[in-house]
């Protein structure tokens, strides 16, 4: 019992060891990735087809965790696991970086005076979306390397690559 303790202490410090913060930007950009895709292609839409802001935001948001899990998966897929599986790896390691990153980016469009009624063609649609992807990624860079640091979020994927 004691020798497997030492062993879950020791692998602890090892995955705490690697939890640098160059580690936790590139899980975030990674993140950051799918939650861009997801939110422009569902405001596209949700503009495109008329759509008021509440029905618009809400596809932006399904579509950025689903873009952000796909992305994971993908990875994941690619290393060999079976599809149970990699999805819960996706679940375990996105659910909380693209939450906090949603909840961020969101917020601030939505707080930002004019931002919700921009229509695409409108410079402060893009100006806005940009400022508040880079809100979200810097407020989510230390929830990553919280998580890796405790050997969950991309930690749990990082061993696939």
């Amino acid at each position: 019992m004691q020798h497997e303790s030492h062993a879950a202490h020791a692998h602890h410090h090892e995955v705490a060891a690697t939890s640098s913060w160059a580690m936790a930007v590139r899980a975030t950009l990674h993140c950051l990735t799918g939650c861009a895709i997801g939110e422009v292609l569902g405001m596209i839409i949700g503009t495109a087809l008329g759509w008021g802001n509440v029905p618009t935001l809400v596809l932006a948001i399904v579509l950025a965790f689903f873009f952000g899990y796909a992305l994971t998966l993908r990875g994941v897929l690619k290393a060999g696991v079976g599809l149970r599986p990699a999805l819960k790896v996706a679940l375990a390691a996105d659910t909380l970086s693209i939450a906090v990153m949603e909840l961020v980016d969101n917020g601030v469009i939505v707080l930002w005076p004019g931002a919700m009624d921009a229509e695409l063609t409108d410079p402060l649609f893009w100006w806005v979306l940009a400022i508040a992807l880079a809100v979200a990624f810097v407020l989510t860079t230390p929830v990553n390397k919280w998580m890796i640091g405790r050997g969950k979020g991309h930690a749990v994927v990082h061993q696939y690559h």
